[in-house]
């Protein structure tokens, strides 16, 4: 992959990740049955970016883990915030645990994404200081 798409993976990736949180932050919301009408929208909205966004990435980069099933499981288990909110504490538990392994396993994906593009980086400089 060239450096200048494996940078744009990458901010795509770190993007990504920023819509990971807003889905943790909304299961939190349901724990706490603190949420209103128009959190319910931005809960779909996330959850369409979170969907289609994933499609976008798998069709850069080849990624066993976390598998395509295991992320559309987890965003299509929880339809709503109310859905959630009803759910019983180790159900909850049980998303969250869910989307920390998830989570987890993206931020292994950027790490190794960051670290073969300092290793391009390298390898560029290296070339332009010896002429190759």
């Amino acid at each position: 992959m060239s450096a200048r798409k494996l940078e744009e993976v990458i901010r795509q990736m770190e993007n990504y990740l920023e819509c990971w949180k807003q889905f943790n932050h909304y299961i939190s919301l349901a724990r706490s049955k603190k949420f209103e009408a128009e959190d319910e929208v931005q809960f779909l909205e996330v959850k369409s970016v979170l969907t289609q966004e994933l499609e976008l990435i798998l069709a850069r980069i080849e990624t066993p883990n976390p598998s395509k099933e295991e992320i559309l499981t987890l965003i299509s288990g929880v339809p709503s915030i109310r859905y959630a909110s009803e759910l019983p504490e180790n159900s909850l538990r049980s998303i969250e645990n869910n989307w920390h392994k998830i989570y987890i396993a993206w931020q292994s994906l950027l790490g190794q994404l960051k670290v073969q593009a300092k290793q391009n980086e390298k390898k560029g400089l290296f070339a332009s200081l010896f002429g190759r």
